[in-house]
This record gives C-alpha cells, structure tokens and sequence, in this order.
C-alpha cells in the first residue's frame, strides 16, 4: 500500500489570473479524510480539479511513489476518482445506468465487469447511500440533491484509492448531509482510502475531518486538526467574521458566529 498522497509545489492559472500559487500538502495518510476550507474564491474547487488532472497544473501530485501527474488520464483515473459539484445536464440515463457506466469507465487493466457483476456493484452502492428506491429513475427527472447522492454512488461503486469531492453536502438537507460524510467517512475506514472533500460547512468538516487544511487566496493558509486549526483569529483572518470555538454536550466542537468584522 503506498504511503498517501501529497501535493507540492501546485500552482494553477486561467490564462494571466493566478489561482492557486505555490501550494503544497503535507502527506494525506490512507484511511484518513481531509477537509478543504475557505472563503469563496480561495481555489478549493480549482486544487481538488487539478489533483484529479482535469486542470493544467504546475507542481507534483504523488501517491506513494507514483507520480500523478504523468500518468494518462486513465491511469489516474483508475486510482483517483473525483465528484463534481454537479453531474453535467441533459443525461438521458437512468440511475442504475449512469452507475454502470462509471464502472465501465474505471474497469482495472480494461478487463470488463460482467453485466451481472456491474449491476451487482451500482445496486450495493446506490443501496449504501440509501438512493436504491431511484435505480430506475431518469438522471433528468431527479432533483439537485438526488443528483448529488447518485454522482458519489457513481464514484463509490469505482472503488477508488483516493476520492476527492467538491461540495458533495451543497444541496442535501440534513438528514442526507448526515448520510453522505458518514458513508464517506465509512468508506475511508473500511477500504483504508484518502477522501479529500471541500466543504463550506465548517462544522461538517471539524465532525468528520481528521485533518483540515485552510486555504486563503490560492495559499494554504493553515493545516492540521479542528482542535489545532479551528480558532477565533483564524475566522476573523480568513472569513472576515467573529466567532465562538465550543463543545456541546456530546464533546462536538462546534463554531458559532456571532457577526461579521466590523
């Protein structure tokens, strides 16, 4: 099993605008989960895409003692998975059929599930999610949040080593916010995966997180623990807003806002 992934030296441009400059990760250990934060516009989403090589990117992306970056995109494909905001529209597939084809898509070595096999392996993983009763329905008919839960069975069913989502709670109430971080959070644990997710809740990511690294304006501005990382300067830095850093009843650690910098 190699020893995690790590990100150095990242740097991602749109033409003369830079987005993300000079970034690097510590190792992302296997079996562990790692939440990306930060304002709007800080290059979550843009660093998340570029680890998965769907952006030009200078800089190193490793797992283990492979190099990402130099590989096809169906070599990286087959050991990173990545879940976009939203599925592209205008898909006239069912459930069950986009599922399949994620599968086929991601097939090891090109060696082809069997038809029974695929089927046996998007059913389980749209039964893990809790989305099995929508197997037969049409990707057109399904809504924001139904869609969002049938790209992570899509991406679970692939059995990646390292998944990373982008925003993969934004359109869940929540019961399904709940649902998604504990199968993904399960996921890592039971298949020792990496799963980067970008989130904008910050008390998803200090309840579910083993690590959090904090981005600023491209730059990874802070990393490590909720408990190491997760203070009222940081907020007030990074967000433009005061808070409060707590524990409920349970232990949780929770962020509070009381109101933005004056």
């Amino acid at each position: 099993m190699s020893s995690g992934l790590s990100v150095q030296n990242a740097h991602v441009s749109y033409g003369r605008r830079q987005i993300v400059h000079d970034l690097s990760l510590p190792t992302l250990a296997h079996g562990s989960l790692t939440a990306l934060i930060g304002p709007n516009g800080a290059g979550k989403s843009t660093l998340l895409r570029a680890v998965a090589g769907l952006e030009k990117m200078q800089g190193v992306v490793r797992l283990g003692d492979l190099d990402l970056t130099k590989m096809s995109v169906g070599e990286r494909a087959r050991r990173v998975t990545y879940m976009p905001q939203n599925l592209p529209p205008g898909l006239s597939l069912s459930v069950m059929e986009s599922v399949i084809a994620a599968l086929r898509v991601a097939s090891v070595d090109g060696l082809a599930l069997s038809s029974d096999a695929c089927m046996r392996e998007a059913f389980d993983a749209l039964q893990r999610i809790g989305i099995a009763h929508l197997a037969d329905q049409l990707l057109s008919t399904l809504s924001g949040g139904q869609r969002q839960l049938v790209s992570l069975a899509q991406l679970i069913a692939r059995r990646p080593q390292v998944m990373l989502l982008d925003e993969p709670t934004s359109a869940l109430d929540l019961n399904y916010q709940l649902k998604v971080m504990d199968c993904v959070r399960g996921l890592v644990r039971e298949h020792n995966l990496i799963a980067v997710v970008v989130l904008h809740d910050i008390n998803l990511a200090a309840r579910y997180a083993d690590h959090i690294a904090v981005l600023r304006q491209g730059r990874l501005y802070a990393s490590g623990t909720a408990d190491d990382v997760l203070d009222a300067a940081l907020f007030a830095e990074v967000y433009g807003v005061q808070v409060r850093i707590e524990r409920c009843s349970q232990q949780t650690l929770q962020v509070l806002v009381d109101g933005a910098v004056a």
